[in-house]
């Protein structure tokens, strides 16, 4: 059973910054659709950015201009850099990972943006 870590959620100021690691615990980036998802409280999960194997990188519009989404295969991970962050950035952070025709999900790692 594949397993995603998540790591790097947690308290930060409004225009602070921070950055989440998704680890796989097996080699399955190769060939992969890889994203962060975040769901706010009381509202359906969205897509935040996305990496493909081929390097194509999709932003939503909230997060454009300031956030960094990257990979590092070998090391089977996914990073999210984030900065300028505002209270709407507040939610549950997940890991996603599609390969081979499986869906993986992390458990999710909580962002709080304080004003």
């Amino acid at each position: 059973q594949v397993q995603l870590a998540e790591s790097g959620g947690g308290l930060v100021q409004a225009g602070g910054s921070l950055r989440l690691s998704c680890t796989a615990s097996g080699s399955i980036f190769d060939n992969a659709y890889m994203g962060w998802y975040r769901q706010p409280p009381g509202k359906q999960r969205e897509l935040v950015a996305s990496i493909t194997t081929a390097g194509t990188i999709y932003y939503t519009d909230s997060v454009k201009g300031r956030s960094t989404i990257s990979r590092d295969t070998a090391k089977n991970a996914m990073y999210l850099q984030m900065h300028s962050l505002k209270p709407e950035d507040t939610a549950d952070y997940y890991c996603y990972i599609q390969a081979y025709g499986r869906s993986y999900w992390g458990q999710g790692t909580q962002v709080t943006v304080s004003s």
